[in-house]
């Protein structure tokens, strides 16, 4: 059946690719790759041999719709890119949509996850997080996303390259305030590494240490913001009171009632 096989491959350790990814990738027709010159060693080191195309960012409009004219022809494919889970922050989104569209059969083979592994090892709060991804390059930009997200109160996930780590960390610290941290480096690789501290400690500690390698930055959320405590009397006297200057009962009574936690009939009788 014509298929799209969403492959995921390691993000380090070759010890990492599922038996199943191995055997995906030696059954489809051909294979979509972010990078061919990366793709190429990994299907070298499980003796595949397969036809490639390169499918990026700068050509996923073309090589999009070519891809899903092929596999509507009668081919299956497999998408990979040069690390991790395909689709996420990456391009490959855009084909699932494409073979969304047409109704082609998408199915998903599980693999390494920079984003998970990392918060798996953060120590910080792991029911909710939000992956933020790359910070823009652009000062105003960075700090405007960082701004965006001050009053977030879920673990957040970024990605982050060397050479940008440190301005980075010292606009998170500027703008998020000195919270704690988790950075991994190089997961699963020779040299990996987990540091967590706060952001104050991360900026004196890359201050002294050149970053080597790729990062994945876990920083913990906000405090969750505790409502003010208001009887129900207190709030019937704020709900007259803007009755008074002219705002409809049933308005009142439903913005009250949420901002305090009442039921808005039992507010809206009591007006009434």
């Amino acid at each position: 059946m014509p298929t799209l096989y969403v492959v995921g491959t390691p993000i380090g350790n070759l010890g990492d690719m599922s038996y199943r990814a191995i055997e995906t990738l030696k059954a489809v027709d051909f294979v979509a790759a972010e990078d061919t010159r990366v793709t190429v060693k990994l299907l070298n080191h499980f003796e595949i041999k397969k036809p490639m195309i390169s499918y990026y960012e700068h050509n996923l409009r073309e090589r999009g719709q070519y891809i899903v004219d092929r596999i509507l022809a009668g081919e299956t494919c497999a998408i990979v890119s040069d690390a991790g889970m395909p689709c996420i922050s990456d391009p490959g989104e855009d084909l699932v949509r494409l073979c969304a569209e047409q109704n082609i059969d998408v199915k998903v083979i599980p693999g390494a996850s920079a984003v998970v592994s990392a918060l798996a090892l953060s120590g910080l709060k792991t029911s909710r997080f939000t992956f933020e991804g790359f910070l823009s390059t652009n000062k105003s930009n960075r700090v405007a996303h960082l701004k965006s997200i001050i009053n977030e109160e879920r673990t957040m996930i970024f990605y982050e390259a060397p050479h940008k780590l440190l301005p980075t960390l010292k606009d998170m610290l500027a703008t998020l305030g000195d919270r704690q941290i988790s950075i991994a480096r190089e997961l699963t690789k020779l040299y990996e590494q987990v540091l967590r501290m706060t952001l104050s400690e991360a900026v004196e500690y890359y201050q002294a240490t050149a970053p080597k390698g790729e990062f994945v930055l876990v920083i913990a959320g906000c405090e969750p913001t505790t409502k003010e405590q208001v009887t129900f009397e207190q709030a019937v006297i704020m709900a007259q009171s803007m009755v008074d200057e002219g705002q409809k009962a049933t308005d009142v009574s439903k913005e009250i009632a949420k901002a305090y936690g009442f039921k808005k009939t039992d507010l809206y009788r009591e007006l009434l």
